[in-house]
């Protein structure tokens, strides 16, 4: 995972890229998730002049916005030897690498009255090439609007042609709006601001029919979907909702390519009304769908289980890389990018949704059909897959860089845990499960976990391997991580397996090497010997760096991997009493909460890896790594070690957070209250933990079906301590 974090951060993107991936509209807002601050904006002044602001950033109104669910407020008084200054910041998140080139910057501006045009912001755009930061010429925005008026909202066109002197090779590098104090009349005007975008060279024109809808409603919140073939060339879904059948209010807008919105209401026993309509590029609207009603109510602690498990599942059926049915790295993100070790944990993500009914048996099986034939195609080194696939080709796609090219067998471990557990479940005579288990066999049969030792005598696995480069990232695999699974497996093979023993030369190893390693990642020698032995917060802790590490260290391996039928020389029980030590540690430090984060407490707890405000990162419950981003995985995938815990988290997420932390694949990847920022991303790796985990616990559904896979049963003879 730490190698993930680094490739994440620092090393150049890939330069080449499939053709054929879809390009985002390079929106710098459209709606801010959270109320209050918008966190992707900057505002200052020098008095006697003022913009109104929340700890120097641009205040999210409810009050007026052009589409809901609210807009930027710019409240200033500009006045003489005085300034002011604003900026809105593009938000380039992960895997919004392909944007569409952009010819005007193009935005909705509402005046309140009192505002003349003349004393109105000037304006300007900044752009990032080549690491270095350039800003244009600022104009007078009011030349720029054909029919000034107050009180209502007009559109704002300006061609980027008009802003000099700024440096930039395409309008992908255009990263920030600015505007500034223009007149000194010393008055206090108020505007409003939204749909602030690059209009692209080529507008989509469409036609659609708008697209029927259906509701679901369950306690604070209203699940719509639709169909969302054919919608490719709209701008958006626009969301109307009503209280009492007639008067329809919009509440919201959805990208064409998602076909879900989760309107939270936070009204439980209350029926509501929807209808959608089809917006164009140029914000004109199809006629309505038709009208679907639905009533939330109350939900006992069993129905919320079932809804969030639901939802996280959603994100690998109806968010699936419709070429192959496999996971992508996160939505929004790439679209053709499938994401190998997301996959496996989406697999059995999809087994749970059939126990579950959220879809027949007979769906699984032609979906896991089109997934184990796009595998056996796709393009493999020595058997491993690389840890991202180009869904439209089979062929490697190097999202961390260059060098990442070929084989990642941490990520082919976690495809393998959810393929072995398929294996497993789709057990009937039929033709197309034995088609099913006989490709999977067939691939698990041809990974060379052997080759990649690197040499004959080596003590430890690598976790990549390059055709081109061969062991160039030279990354050996140690524990204490996420990759205990990748030994287990290579162990467990029955064509080209290593020795039982690399499991403590390896994964265990007492080398100076591995103890430097484990030090690393709390920065400190506790763990370093692979055993603690340490107490935390008033709980010892027999294996794990520093005060556990994140939480991610005792899901990803484990969500077939049952920890209750394995243990060691290290533990004094099993490693699942461990694994429920190191989340009770991180309970007490969200607790006692010492760098007073804002929101922490025993109903917001779990610190793991995932975005945030300043990019993807692990978080632990060790003051340098934690930085008050919270990621409801790391409560929520821990239902096994903590039930009481997590449903407390569950509970405050939902019901508490829901009006921005809720959407249509269930809990967002983040939040950090401290910056009022949530994120916009759901990541593959960190929603099927919580579907899968919280089935370990109600049922033990996946843990038993990979424990009785015959390999890994031999595996756990061969390695634990019965």
């Amino acid at each position: 995972m730490k190698l993930r974090i680094i490739f994440c951060l620092l090393v150049i993107r890939c330069l080449s890229a499939p053709a054929q991936e879809p390009e985002y509209d390079h929106i710098f807002f459209d709606n801010g998730l959270m109320a209050g601050r918008y966190y992707y904006s900057k505002a200052d002044y020098t008095s006697p002049s003022y913009i109104q602001n929340i700890e120097n950033k641009l205040p999210v109104s409810e009050k007026e916005y052009f589409t809901a669910k609210n807009s930027l407020l710019l409240n200033y008084v500009s006045a003489p030897n005085g300034s002011w200054s604003a900026s809105i910041l593009y938000h380039d998140w992960r895997g919004k690498d392909f944007v569409k080139e952009g010819k005007s910057l193009d935005f909705k501006l509402f005046v309140k009255s009192g505002t003349e045009a003349e004393e109105l912001p000037l304006i300007a755009i900044g752009a990032i090439n080549k690491k270095e930061t350039t800003t244009s010429s600022f104009i007078n925005l009011n030349d720029y609007i054909s029919q000034f008026k107050q009180e209502e909202w007009v559109s704002v066109s300006i061609p980027l042609s008009e802003f000099k002197n700024l440096s930039y090779t395409n309008t992908k590098e255009i990263k920030e709006v600015l505007f500034k104090q223009n007149s000194q009349d010393g008055k206090e005007h108020t505007l409003y601001i939204d749909q602030v975008e690059l209009s692209p060279i080529q507008k989509p024109v469409s036609n659609v029919i708008v697209p029927a809808i259906k509701a679901k409603a369950y306690e604070r919140h209203v699940d719509l979907w639709w169909d969302k073939s054919g919608l490719e060339n709209i701008k958006y879904i626009k969301i109307y909702r009503s209280e009492d059948g007639r008067e329809f209010k919009q509440v919201g807008i959805q990208y064409p390519y998602t076909g879900r919105y989760a309107d939270f209401t936070n009204e439980p026993n209350k029926t509501f009304s929807y209808r959608i309509a089809c917006v164009n590029y140029d914000y004109s609207e199809s006629q309505p769908s038709n009208i679907v009603e639905s009533t939330t109510r109350y939900m006992t602690d069993e129905q919320l289980l079932d809804m969030v498990q639901e939802a996280s599942f959603r994100y690998y059926w109806d968010g699936a890389e419709p070429n192959s049915g496999l996971a992508l790295e996160n939505i929004p993100g790439r679209r053709n990018m499938i994401a190998t070790g997301a996959s496996g944990f989406g697999m059995m993500a999809i087994v749970t949704g059939v126990e579950r009914g959220h879809i027949t048996r007979e769906e699984a099986i032609q979906r896991f059909k089109k997934i184990v034939a796009f595998l056996d195609e796709a393009e493999t080194f020595h058997g491993g897959y690389a840890h991202f696939i180009d869904g439209t080709t089979g062929k490697v796609e190097p999202f961390f860089g260059m060098r990442d090219n070929g084989a990642d067998m941490v990520e082919t471990s976690f495809l393998f845990q959810g393929l072995l557990t398929a294996r497993q479940y789709f057990d009937k005579n039929s033709d197309d499960e034995k088609y099913i288990r006989n490709t999977i066999t067939k691939l698990w049969k041809n990974i060379e976990w052997d080759w990649f030792k690197k040499t004959k005598d080596s003590k430890y696995l690598y976790w990549h391997w390059s055709p081109d480069q061969e062991w160039v990232i030279n990354h050996n695999l140690i524990g204490w991580n996420e990759t205990m699974i990748t030994y287990l497996l290579a162990i467990a093979s029955p064509t080209h397996g290593i020795g039982k023993d690399m499991y403590y030369s390896g994964w265990a190893s007492q080398e100076k090497l591995a103890q430097d390693y484990r030090a690393d990642w709390g920065q400190t020698r506790d763990g370093a010997m692979y055993s603690n032995g340490n107490t935390y917060f008033g709980v010892k802790l027999d294996v794990g760096v520093s005060n556990g590490g994140p939480l991610f260290f005792i899901h990803y391996s484990y969500l077939g991997l049952d920890p209750h039928k394995i243990k060691d020389k290290y533990v004094s029980e099993n490693y699942f009493e461990n694994f429920r030590n190191i989340a009770l540690i991180n309970y007490r430090y969200c607790v006692e909460n010492p760098k007073k984060n804002i929101g922490y407490g025993v109903d917001n707890w779990g610190l793991t890896a995932s975005d945030g405000p300043w990019g993807y990162r692990a978080a632990e419950p060790v003051d340098h790594q934690d930085v008050g981003t919270m990621a409801p995985t790391g409560a929520l995938a821990s239902f096994p070690y903590l039930p009481e815990q997590s449903m407390a988290a569950l509970k405050n997420y939902y019901l508490n957070y829901g009006s921005f932390l809720w959407g249509e694949y269930g809990f967002r990847d983040a939040f950090n209250l401290n910056e009022n920022w949530c994120a916009n991303i759901y990541m593959g790796l960190n929603q099927a933990p919580v579907t899968v985990m919280i089935e370990n616990y109600r049922t033990g559904l996946i843990w038993n079906l990979f424990m009785k896979d015959p390999d890994v049963q031999r595996m756990v003879k061969e390695v634990f301590i019965k």
